[in-house]
């Protein structure tokens, strides 16, 4: 999800603005032909970007963390690839692929002549062995329950691949289309173990030459077929693991071309209003994201447990004051837990609770639970995951609830793994999660939270939810036709109130000089394409 970070899951995640197209499972997606060496004959220089993230696996099937993603979906392709600006996958390793048999086949045809950078031929054998790998290794910090509704994976030639899936699952191109779907070559990767000598050998739009600790370096792949057109002539990514202050610096100094990921509210805020920094060519650019946060509460806890004290602070809290104190306008106040332009996204949350603290609306929640005196609750916070802005926040959370006379809450922060650790452990009863969607389909913001095995760890269930509107969704091709029954999960979760929806982000990325381009790579589908990148 940052560092807001990512969380960690055990389900469906990973870390639109437009509306999935209607039947976007039930036509077949057809390619619309294709680019070879990168269609990179426009290519400008060399491109230094910094980023605070981590990269912490080169190998897809260790990778979950946005760091490793952007590497994953430039250096390898996947079957499908959300094109720039868009919320619905179109082919990319695929010339063609769709449905059969309703939700539970899916076949793709190659395109011809594909590569991996190495020169190897990449062929359906590939394609079933990279999710096949995935899946027998299911690393913990792996893609492999993106991929869990895979059944068999059929090779009838070098050029097709047929999925038939243990259940109906529309959002299959989706999930394919992310990080989780990148190709290996079968004879660089073993089968059952992990890479770990931070090379990759992929068939994307570059080519890892390096990977050290300070840095990786990008160039582009000459064998490479597919649709996207490279812009330049390569990219260094440059890590500056979590130090935020010297990645602003490295881009006032001019040390890289490109700041992305990183820098926090403040820095934004100040680079947009300097007339330094335009002078010296500095400019922000805002994109999309359906990046959320949500404070979470564990239905197990003797206070957060009580409906009456959820409501309550749901009637307190105040989200404008939280984005613009806090966040300096660089998020949005979020009132449902599917963000807006997602498919399906409705505002339950305003609807019930409204848009600013409402002390006597909550005073009557919590005598209509039998609350009389000041509930006394502590507020988790992890800033080593989420960031220094989550002390921040949550403190001007506690305050708010504080000032109600209502409450008396407190703030006490942690590092991440003590933090996950207790979560599952029951141990909090508020705390905070954000989340970067692997996909840009409400599935993705509903399964994960409140399906079987859900990442939240706080002790919610609703059948009708699990048992009925869950599955109908995930079975529906037509994407549009779920609106209303997302829309019936959003009512259920606002009137539950096992989480709170707390801000949706934006994302930025600041460049200096001749940088064009980085509008095409901010979009809620969350990848960074270094190939839309020009310099000079």
């Amino acid at each position: 999800m940052r560092s807001r970070g990512k969380v960690s899951v055990k389900a469906h995640n990973k870390w639109l603005t437009a509306p999935l197209a209607a039947g976007l499972a039930a036509a077949m997606l057809s390619g619309c032909g294709s680019e070879q060496g990168g269609g990179s004959g426009d290519a400008g220089g060399s491109v230094l970007v910094g980023m605070s993230d981590e990269v912490l696996a080169t190998d897809p099937a260790a990778g979950y963390d946005p760091g490793s993603w952007l590497l994953f979906n430039n250096v390898f392709q996947s079957l499908l690839s959300f094109p720039k600006g868009a919320a619905t996958p179109q082919p990319e390793a695929a010339e063609k692929c769709g449905f059969e048999k309703g939700s539970t086949v899916y076949r793709c045809t190659l395109r011809d002549g594909l590569k991996f950078s190495n020169g190897n031929a990449l062929t359906s054998e590939d394609v079933k062995f990279s999710f096949e790998r995935a899946l027998d290794i299911n690393d913990e910090n792996g893609p492999a329950p993106l991929l869990s509704t895979i059944d068999k994976i059929d090779t009838p030639d070098d050029k097709t691949v047929v999925f038939t899936l243990k259940v109906p699952d529309a959002t299959f191109p989706n999930k394919i289309a992310s990080g989780a779907g990148s190709i290996v070559d079968h004879r660089e990767y073993k089968d059952g173990a992990l890479r770990t000598d931070g090379k990759a050998v992929g068939s994307g739009p570059y080519k890892l030459d390096s990977f050290g600790d300070d840095q990786a370096v990008f160039s582009v792949n000459p064998e490479y077929r597919g649709a996207a057109k490279v812009k330049n002539s390569g990219v260094t990514l440059k890590f500056f693991r979590g130090d935020r202050a010297g990645l602003s610096t490295a881009l006032q100094k001019g040390e890289i071309d490109v700041a992305y990921r990183g820098l926090a509210a403040g820095d934004i805020a100040s680079l947009e209003a300097s007339t330094e920094a335009r002078d010296k060519g500095i400019e922000v650019i805002e994109g999309s994201s359906a990046e959320v946060q949500h404070l979470v509460f564990n239905l197990k806890d003797p206070v957060a447990g009580k409906k009456g004290v959820r409501k309550a602070i749901a009637y307190l809290v105040n989200r404008d004051a939280l984005v613009q104190d806090v966040y300096r306008s660089t998020a949005t106040p979020l009132y449902s837990i599917i963000p807006a332009g997602i498919s399906g996204h409705n505002t339950a949350f305003f609807d019930t609770y409204g848009d600013r603290p409402q002390p006597e609306k909550a005073k009557q929640a919590l005598r209509a639970d039998g609350i009389d005196g000041k509930v006394k609750i502590t507020l988790w916070s992890t800033p080593s995951r989420y960031g220094p802005a989550t002390d921040e926040e949550f403190r001007a959370i506690a305050k708010q609830l504080n000032d109600s006379g209502l409450f008396e809450a407190t703030v006490k922060s942690v590092e991440f793994e003590q933090y996950e650790k207790d979560i599952k452990a029951g141990k909090y009863g508020v705390y905070v999660k954000g989340w970067v969607p692997d996909y840009p389909d409400p599935d993705n913001f509903t399964q994960p939270f409140f399906g079987v095995g859900n990442v939240l760890s706080n002790n919610y269930e609703n059948s009708k939810i699990t048992g009925t509107i869950i599955p109908s969704t995930a079975a529906s091709a037509d994407r549009s036709a779920t609106e209303d029954d997302f829309g019936r999960l959003q009512d259920i979760v606002a009137e539950d109130v096992p989480v709170l929806p707390l801000w949706q982000g934006k994302q930025y990325a600041v460049a200096r000089g001749d940088i064009t381009g980085l509008e095409w790579t901010l979009d809620a589908s969350t990848v960074f394409r270094f190939w839309e990148i020009k310099k000079g």
